[in-house]
């Protein structure tokens, strides 16, 4: 079986029980790093892959497969109940033209404590949808005028598992999907501080991420992003600024939720915009 993206064989499911059962103690933490130490599971950059080893694990006990111990924590421990610092903002008012805010500064702030924090914190005040934390593989920006001031701020993250309007303009197999989810990215959270009054400035800071997003990623995971997606609300959001940017509109999402499998759930249908980072990206995803 594939699990995870790795394909597990009877002695693979053997191993990680005989690892439990001699090391009683060991928290699900433990038992996911030790499993992806022994099996030197690692991301392009050479990480251990301890959070995907641990995702696997849970897949196949919910298969029956395996019995993890007891959970130490509650599941909501870090992401639910963490709450970004507070930050006493600047709320002037930023207006004018682009041109007129003089140099800015686009940064990768994922290994900046201090700079992830305010961007989070932006995010859990200012953003609609908030922000609880992130998962897997992702990049964090944020734009700063000259003086310093934070302007607006970006996340990307793990790609949708399905989406039928990406699927069919990447023209992939499910077997494809699985070997190529990775090559793809989510933007998951965009944000222009309310205090800014600046045209273009959206788009612009959109087209400039994009330019050194694969470049970033490579870096950062040993792999690159070939398109970028993200969803948009409709009847809340135009897309405006991703259309400017050069983003395509593939389609939209059906208005149900990712957990609706008696298809009863319904949520916001949103717009599904992709843009691809370099030519012929479909067919380097459907290798």
């Amino acid at each position: 079986m594939v699990v995870q993206g790795r394909r597990l064989e009877p002695d693979d499911i053997e191993g990680i029980r005989r690892l439990m059962a001699d090391h009683p103690q060991w928290s699900r933490r433990r038992i996911s790093e030790a499993l992806a130490a022994e099996w030197d599971w690692r991301n392009g950059a050479g990480r251990l892959k301890d959070m995907a080893a641990r995702a696997l694990l849970l897949k196949l006990e919910a298969r029956g497969l395996i019995r993890l111990p007891a959970r130490r924590r509650a599941a909501s421990s870090r992401m639910a109940s963490r709450r970004p610092r507070p930050v006493g903002w600047d709320r002037r008012p930023i207006r004018g033209r682009l041109a007129d805010l003089g140099p800015l500064e686009i940064r990768e702030v994922s290994g900046d404590e201090s700079a992830r924090e305010e961007l989070a914190s932006a995010l859990a005040e200012f953003h609609y949808l908030g922000h609880r934390g992130t998962v897997g593989e992702n990049l964090h920006y944020a734009v700063r005028c000259g003086r310093g001031r934070f302007l607006a701020g970006a996340l990307f993250g793990a790609a949708a598992w399905k989406c039928g309007a990406r699927d069919r303009w990447i023209g992939w197999s499910p077997k494809e999907r699985a070997r190529g989810l990775h090559l793809l990215t989510n933007n998951t959270r965009f944000l222009v501080a309310p205090w800014v009054e600046v045209p273009h400035l959206a788009s612009w800071t959109l087209g400039r991420v994009l330019r050194r997003l694969s470049a970033d990623w490579r870096r950062t995971y040993g792999h690159p992003v070939l398109p970028v997606e993200t969803f948009i609300e409709a009847g809340r959001f135009a897309g405006t600024c991703y259309r400017a940017a050069n983003w395509v509109r593939v389609g939209a999402t059906a208005g149900r939720g990712r957990q609706d499998r008696d298809r009863r759930l319904r949520v916001p249908a949103k717009d599904v915009y992709l843009y691809p980072l370099g030519r012929d990206v479909r067919r380097g995803l459907r290798r």
